[in-house]
């Protein structure tokens, strides 16, 4: 009996062997050799994949730029919006675009009913005695050219580097020269979209612990000569608590997709803060779950933005995440390399996202 069962011992370690790999095969296995960058898996899961052509209701998007580089994209850009069912899109104004605000308002005029113009605030000379007066007078210009808005501000730790036509560095967004222009702005009823900080795993250490390490290295933030994330967060309290005639957007879940709760207080005790959904579906889509119940809670403060371009793909995706009840689906061009998953939102939440909080904004607020 005894050797009856060392032979049967035997026969399955010859089975696990040929099977499973033995503990040599595995370490020579070549999945070792595999960067975590080029991780690139196929779903094999047997389960729904929907594709959403066209949204559900009609769009209001909040954030986007002056992508176009001709006249027959502007009218591609327009076409792929009937298409998807965007009535009209904010372009944003910030030096990295380009061209100065009044040029490409001239370049979007043809099509207008498409289109709602952002401007900046100009920050030449904000040292001298002057520079109120004239930024409030540059302001009103903008206005009076077709701007309904300010923004995308950008402050990642350095200050307002989005600004045109002068360079914002060192300015953030609580500093006492620029309280009359944020003042000015509730006044002129043009709500402020602002851009703070990065996703969190961008300031984290670029090691085997970082949730986010394959987007964050190539977004990773210094913070060795400029402000830190929870500084840059300070700064924006600060001017929603200083200025609360003037209504706030916080680009990208301001950052916080990662502490929706820490979010979630600030809504509680700001009621001029809005914020938007733009180019975070990655960051948001793979903890569904408290996304959408987050969404759901805050439904009458968020606004649908996308920043990532005019494809019509692009679209599609962020209505599938929204829309669906889709799971464990990758969207490589996000550049993470986790799954995402849909929220399957409510119509209401998807009709306040999709439009109506903007348009409340862009009416009511005028």
């Amino acid at each position: 009996m005894k050797n009856a069962i060392v032979s049967v011992m035997i026969t399955a370690a010859l089975v696990l062997t040929a099977c499973g790999g033995s503990k040599t095969e595995q370490s020579a296995n070549p999945a070792d050799a595999i960067l975590l960058k080029d991780f690139a898996p196929v779903v094999v899961n047997n389960i729904p994949v929907t594709r959403v052509e066209r949204a559900k209701y009609d769009i209001i998007d909040m954030h986007a730029h002056d992508y176009a580089a001709s006249e027959e994209e502007i009218a591609q850009w327009c076409k792929t919006m009937d298409e998807v069912g965007v009535l009209n899109t904010a372009i944003m104004h910030c030096s990295w675009i380009g061209r100065p605000f009044e040029e490409y308002v001239a370049a979007y005029a043809p099509y207008k009913d498409h289109f709602k113009f952002w401007c900046c605030f100009d920050y030449t000379g904000i040292d001298g005695n002057e520079w109120p007066t004239n930024a409030i007078a540059a302001l009103e210009r903008c206005k009076e050219m077709g701007a309904i808005g300010i923004g995308e501000l950008g402050d990642k730790g350095e200050g307002d580097t989005y600004a045109r036509p002068a360079d914002g560095k060192g300015i953030h967004i609580d500093d006492p020269r620029v309280k009359p222009l944020i003042e000015k702005a509730g006044e002129l009823k043009m709500p402020i979209s602002i851009h703070i900080a990065e996703p969190y795993w961008m300031y984290l250490p670029m090691d085997e612990t970082n949730d986010g390490l394959v987007n964050a290295v190539t977004w990773h933030v210094d913070t060795t000569n400029c402000y830190g994330y929870n500084k840059l967060m300070e700064t924006f309290e600060n001017a929603l608590r200083e200025n609360p005639n003037t209504i706030f957007i916080a680009c990208h879940y301001l950052n916080m997709t990662h502490d929706l709760p820490r979010l979630g207080a600030l809504l509680d005790k700001y009621p001029n803060m809005y914020f938007d959904i733009s180019a975070r579906v990655a960051e948001s889509a793979h903890t569904p779950r408290a996304t959408r119940e987050f969404l759901i809670k805050y439904q009458d403060r968020v606004l649908f933005g996308t920043d990532n371009g005019m494809d019509a793909e692009m679209y599609r995706n962020i209505f599938r995440v929204l829309e669906t009840n889709d799971e464990h689906f990758y969207v490589p061009e996000y550049g993470y390399h986790w799954a995402l998953s849909g929220f399957n939102l409510p119509d209401e939440v998807l009709k306040k996202m999709y439009h109506d909080n903007a348009e409340r904004i862009l009416t009511e607020y005028k």
